[in-house]
């Protein structure tokens, strides 16, 4: 991840709407936008990621106080460096804030 990144377009889960072919093709609203409506998830329509940092008042997972939980890790077998990349993440946009 470079320097600048645009926090505002940070998913739940960390992904980064910015550039996102899916969003910039429409076949996805984006998760902040559709307020976690996420095709991957069409079962429930929304993602559970998305639910959970909603209940946790945390933009992204990597800024809630239970990171990394055992549920999250389990959701996120699909991102292999899943929780380093939200620790980087969330590093980042502390010291954005000059935290």
């Amino acid at each position: 991840m470079n320097s600048q990144i645009d926090f505002k377009a940070i998913t739940a889960c960390g992904e980064c709407c910015t550039g996102c072919k899916k969003k910039e093709s429409g076949i996805c609203r984006g998760c902040i936008e559709s307020d976690g409506h996420c095709e991957e998830w069409a079962q429930s329509g929304s993602c559970p990621i998305h639910k959970c940092a909603r209940e946790h008042n945390v933009q992204f997972c990597g800024l809630c106080g239970e990171f990394p939980c055992e549920w999250l890790v389990k959701k996120l077998v699909w991102r292999k460096n899943a929780v380093e990349e939200l620790t980087e993440l969330a590093e980042k946009y502390k010291s954005s804030l000059g935290l």
